[in-house]
């Protein structure tokens, strides 16, 4: 009768046959890691944080003679701030000049009236300051905790190129 006694206990106890959730759990880790390396060469974008410091000192003397750009565009709610070298430019002007404090309030490319951003006005004005430094490349981005990410990226592509013509194609971010 012990015998008996033991072989339903053995049967009732069983094993835990974990097999069946581990082969889905490989198949899961499996197709994360594919669709992962497929999104990643989707949109891959050269960007960098600015360099704060001293010029190198492999520089050439060549590029001392010629004024820097240090091309900004600003996105906030009241439209696009786009500055340079120092200076905002105001929402009439192509060049810098010295503004009073209620326009350096103004955005340089307001809102439309509709309160969408106007990516027009934005990317003639872009296409203005390449005309002046033909040689410049970089552009440093930022943008307001509010802004949509999406913002942000029509505004990087708007600066980037024009009709597959090359702008500024050195993009920074920054964050405000």
């Amino acid at each position: 009768m012990s015998k008996r006694r033991r072989h339903k206990e053995e049967e009732i106890k069983g094993e835990l046959n974990i097999v069946p959730y581990l082969d889905i759990l490989m198949n899961l880790i499996i197709f994360m890691l594919l669709s992962m390396t497929g999104l990643v060469t989707y949109g891959v974008l050269n960007v960098a944080a600015p360099s704060y410091g001293g010029s190198s000192s492999g520089a050439s003397s060549g590029q001392s003679d010629k004024p820097k750009l240090l091309l900004t565009v600003l996105i906030s709610e009241k439209g696009f701030f786009i500055a340079g070298a120092g200076a905002v430019l105001g929402a009439g002007e192509g060049g810098q000049a010295e503004q009073s404090e209620e326009d350096k309030a103004k955005p340089t490319v307001p809102r439309l009236p509709d309160g969408k951003y106007d990516f027009a006005s934005l990317s003639a004005k872009i296409r203005e300051i390449k005309a002046h430094f033909p040689e410049e490349t970089k552009i440093i981005l930022g943008a307001d905790p509010l802004i949509r990410y999406e913002l942000l990226i029509d505004t990087m592509d708007t600066c980037r190129e024009y009709r597959g013509r090359e702008l500024f194609s050195d993009v920074s971010l920054t964050v405000m």
